[in-house]
C-alpha cells in the first residue's frame, strides 16, 4: 500500500517517523527510537555569539513561503554530509502535508536568495523538526532560533528532533528514553497549538524575548 499523508500523521502520532535508506532508494523504513532527541522549549539555549548574529538582523526570515525547496536544500549533499535520507518519496510525502497545513518551514533568506532553513511536521501541541540545512554560516541555526520563537509564542510544548546531535546540544537539547518521549508526546497531542508565521510586533526585532516569555502578543 503506498503511503499517505494521513498514514504519515498517524505515525507521527504514535511516535514513529519514516527514513530513507538515501536518495536514490525510494523505499522507506520506520523508526522509532529507544533514545528520542527533544529541544525543551522552556530551556531553549542560544549561544552567546549566535545572539548577536540574530540580532544584526542579516537574514530576513521567512515561513511557508518555498516549502519544498527546502526539503530539497535539505536533501543536497554536502562534504560534511554526503548522503542522505531525503528521498523523492519523502518529498512527496511531506509536500502533501504541508498543503494540509500540518508541515511548516522556517526559511533565512539573503538579498532575496534562499540560503538556509528547516521543516517539520505540526499536529497538535507537539513539532517534529525533520532536516534543516546551510548554505551561508549560520543560516540554519538563525532559522532554529526563529522556530523555537513561534513555537514558544504558538503554545507548543514539544520540539522533537529525533536524535540528539553535539550541534543540537548546544541549544539545550537532551536525550530522553522512549517512554518518557511517549509521555510528553501524549499530553502534548492532547493541547491545540498555531503556528504563527509571523512573530508579534512586540518581538519582531528580536525573537530572542519570545524564549523569554511565552505570553507575549501584538
Amino acid at each position: 500500500m503506498r503511503l499517505t499523508p494521513e498514514i504519515l500523521l498517524a505515525a507521527y502520532a504514535a511516535g514513529i517517523f519514516p527514513m530513507g535508506e538515501s536518495a536514490v532508494d525510494p523505499e522507506l523504513f520506520w523508526v522509532d527510537p529507544r533514545r528520542r532527541g527533544i529541544l525543551p522549549l522552556d530551556a531553549f539555549h542560544v549561544p552567546k555569539r549566535l545572539r548577536r548574529v540574530v540580532r544584526q538582523g542579516d537574514f530576513e526570515i521567512r515561513c511557508d513561503s518555498a516549502f519544498e525547496q527546502v526539503i530539497r536544500g535539505c536533501a543536497e549533499a554536502t562534504e560534511k554530509r554526503p548522503n542522505t535520507w531525503i528521498n523523492d518519496e519523502i518529498v512527496r510525502l511531506y509536500a502533501g502535508l504541508f498543503a494540509r497545513g500540518a508541515a511548516h518551514s522556517v526559511e533565512s533568506w539573503h538579498r532575496d536568495v534562499l540560503v538556509g532553513g528547516l521543516y517539520g511536521v505540526a499536529i497538535g501541541a507537539a513539532f517534529f523538526g525533520e532536516s534543516m540545512f546551510s548554505r551561508v554560516t549560520d543560516a540554519s541555526k538563525v532559522a532554529l532560533v526563529h522556530l523555537a520563537a513561534r513555537l514558544r509564542l504558538g503554545g507548543y510544548l514539544l520540539l522533537d528532533t529525533q536524535f540528539l546531535t553535539p550541534h543540537l546540544a548546544q541549544f539545550g537539547g537532551v536525550e530522553i528514553t522512549r517512554g518518557c518521549y511517549h509521555r510528553l508526546l501524549a499530553e502534548a497531542l492532547a493541547y491545540r497549538a498555531s503556528f504563527p508565521a509571523a512573530l508579534p510586533e512586540a518581538v519582531r526585532g528580536d525573537p530572542l524575548a519570545a524564549l523569554q516569555s511565552s505570553k507575549i502578543t501584538s
